[in-house]
């Protein structure tokens, strides 16, 4: 939760509220002098801007305090079907997002798992009424085929059963991305070649909270491209060199749908922080990390400075 948050953070709950990040309202610390700290908007407000969304380089944080939202019920969960249904799941998902309140968050997740058929789904939460949620997704039964089917109303705590996915450490290789639009060449890329050998193609419909610029807000800024896009493959030896081309081959083929930004928590190994952060907010970091650290202590896997 802590790395998650000091690099931004966004998910289900990301369209409606923001960044994680921007909860946050102090930062319990130890500093590269070895003082502990309590960092809020008053007591040091540069360091606690930096501290939310700009990574891990600047302290050691041993806690944090949020701001709460009440949300007592939601509606959600996950929708697939055989890969024949595609491209109906595609247009299906362009067709939510375009459309969608900022209570709604809307996934398309393509999966290629080893031995068994490759299928699509369509993975979606809605924060608020699950009668209107229904309504809002009830387009999704316009698709016929369904293999599976978890919608429901969910408590917060349960927000993980939408996606289901493993909670123990397995080897994987990640791309993330942030998209511009959907138009052909994503459809060609993503959409209609196959997933082997990665495992998964997911696109995130963004959007909503994340989109707004808040003076308020931390080194995590607004993001104005309206998709997210996330690789993943499997970490095996002799798979990294086969998933590693095909990284590459899938963003070479996508051009400037890519803009090259990205979320910090979407980096990979041999990716710099550089490409998280525009020119002044990356300056902005590099003075202050300069200032409170001068011999570079406390380093980030992905350092402002690196």
């Amino acid at each position: 939760m802590t790395g998650y948050t000091l690099g931004g953070g966004f998910g289900w709950f990301a369209r409606k509220y923001g960044w994680a990040a921007n909860a946050v309202r102090a930062v319990e610390i130890v500093d590269a002098g070895g003082r502990p700290q309590r960092v809020t908007a008053d007591s040091d407000p540069e360091l606690f801007w930096a501290l939310r969304g700009g990574g891990g380089d600047f302290a050691i944080v041993t806690g944090l305090e949020f701001e709460l939202f009440a949300l007592p019920r939601l509606y959600g969960g996950r929708v697939m079907w055989s890969a024949d249904r595609t491209r109906e799941a595609f247009d299906l998902f362009t067709d939510l997002t375009a459309g969608a309140p900022a209570e709604l968050s809307v996934w398309l997740q393509r999966y290629q798992i080893p031995g068994a058929a490759p299928t699509v789904a369509v993975d979606f939460a809605y924060l608020g009424d699950p009668v209107e949620g229904q309504r809002l997704t009830r387009r999704l039964d316009t698709i016929d085929g369904i293999i599976a089917d978890t919608r429901g109303e969910l408590g917060p705590a349960e927000i993980g059963k939408i996606t289901a996915e493993p909670t123990d450490p397995s080897p994987s290789l990640s791309r993330g991305e942030l998209l511009t639009e959907l138009g052909d060449a994503v459809v060609k890329t993503l959409i209609d070649a196959p997933v082997a050998p990665l495992l998964n193609v997911q696109i995130r419909g963004l959007g909503g909270a994340l989109a707004q610029h808040r003076s308020d807000g931390g080194a995590r800024g607004a993001v104005t491209e309206p998709y997210a896009l996330y690789l993943l493959g499997l970490g095996l030896p002799p798979l990294l060199g086969a998933i590693g081309d095909r990284f590459e081959e899938i963003i070479g083929a996508l051009g400037p749908s890519v803009t090259g930004a990205k979320p910090y928590t979407f980096l990979a190994p041999g990716e710099s922080a550089a490409a998280a952060f525009d020119t002044n907010t990356l300056a902005r970091l590099r003075e202050i990390k300069r200032n409170r650290d001068p011999h570079n202590v406390i380093r980030a896997n992905f350092p402002v400075l690196g």
